[in-house]
């Protein structure tokens, strides 16, 4: 059975940091792009947004919001996805979601159900 858990959402201050993981299991997540997404929660109802990429051979695309705060990775022997996130702000709170995609930029294979990462003083 095709799955992806997401893990590592928690309650932060500002300026701290998280580690999200997304692991795979039921198919081989190295064969894929895989994405993360953000839905905050002023844009319930709508898509999540990409915020995060990397391709099969490892290269990574961030959107300038998170750009030189987070940082993707992937270990393929663990058949995971990472996102570190680092100096943390209020708008980076909304539940995340990872999918494996046909590329970065395209359709979604499957979804994760999402983490919830809230950042408040």
């Amino acid at each position: 059975q095709v799955d992806l858990a997401e893990s590592g959402g928690d309650s932060v201050q500002p300026g701290g940091s998280l580690r999200l993981s997304c692991v795979a299991s039921g198919f081989t997540l190295g064969a894929h792009a895989v994405g993360w997404f953000l839905q905050v929660p002023q844009a319930a109802g709508k898509e999540p947004e990409g915020i995060s990429c990397i391709s099969t051979d490892g290269v990574t695309s961030y959107v300038d919001s998170v750009k030189g705060r987070f940082t993707i990775s992937r270990d393929n022997a663990k058949n995971s996805v990472f996102l570190q996130m680092t100096s943390l702000k209020p708008t980076d709170t909304g539940r995340y979601y990872c999918a494996a995609v046909t590329r970065c930029g395209g359709e979604a294979h499957y979804w994760g159900r999402g983490t919830q990462v809230t950042v408040s003083s």
